[in-house]
């Protein structure tokens, strides 16, 4: 079934601002694992680290799930289908498994803030706790643009499926101008 124009409009411009704000959100958490790893004030450090778990829960997680579902409604509700295009099919894999590693991660996003609560650690063992998430929003920042890239320059190629697709409608499409 396809959406309205209005509806369309709606979907996608819902998937374009919480996809946006994913990327930016992973920009803005990779910045504080950089400020984690590489200052020389403790305080600043242990700030840095504490405030990535609400902002993992509260921004990343929310705007993750809000992506991937706006994605899916925009995909089910438009000619491009969820499964005709391998660009669309490849976003979709790409978002899930973002969206699965984020969820996996936050164990880890907990267990360095915790660390960094207690207060035990100081100088280059707390900066070193800010490695893996540097990392980690360095390769989601990857994916995401990625993503973006794929979503603007839509590559062609049809997926069996949808080669399948534009085949029927064709077929069809030449059934009622013969019929005519």
């Amino acid at each position: 079934m396809t959406m309205s124009p209005r509806t369309r409009k709606a979907a996608l411009t819902a998937h374009v601002i919480s996809s946006v704000g994913w990327l930016g959100a992973v920009v803005a958490f990779l910045a504080l694992a950089v400020v984690g790893s590489t200052s020389q004030d403790d305080q600043l450090v242990r700030a840095a680290l504490l405030v990535m778990q609400p902002m993992t829960w509260f921004v990343l997680v929310p705007l993750a799930f809000t992506s991937l579902f706006t994605g899916l409604v925009s995909a089910l509700g438009t000619t491009w289908g969820l499964i005709r295009h391998y660009w669309v099919l490849f976003k979709l894999l790409l978002t899930l498994i973002a969206t699965v590693v984020l969820l996996v991660y936050t164990q880890t996003v907990g267990f360095v803030a915790d660390t960094a609560a207690e207060g035990a650690l100081s100088g280059n063992n707390l900066r070193a706790l800010a490695g893996s998430p540097q990392l980690h929003a360095t390769l989601a920042l990857l994916v995401l643009l990625v993503s973006t890239v794929l979503a603007v320059y839509k590559p062609r190629g049809l997926t069996p499926y949808g080669q399948r697709k534009q085949h029927e409608q064709r077929r069809r499409a030449n059934r009622a101008v013969s019929t005519r």
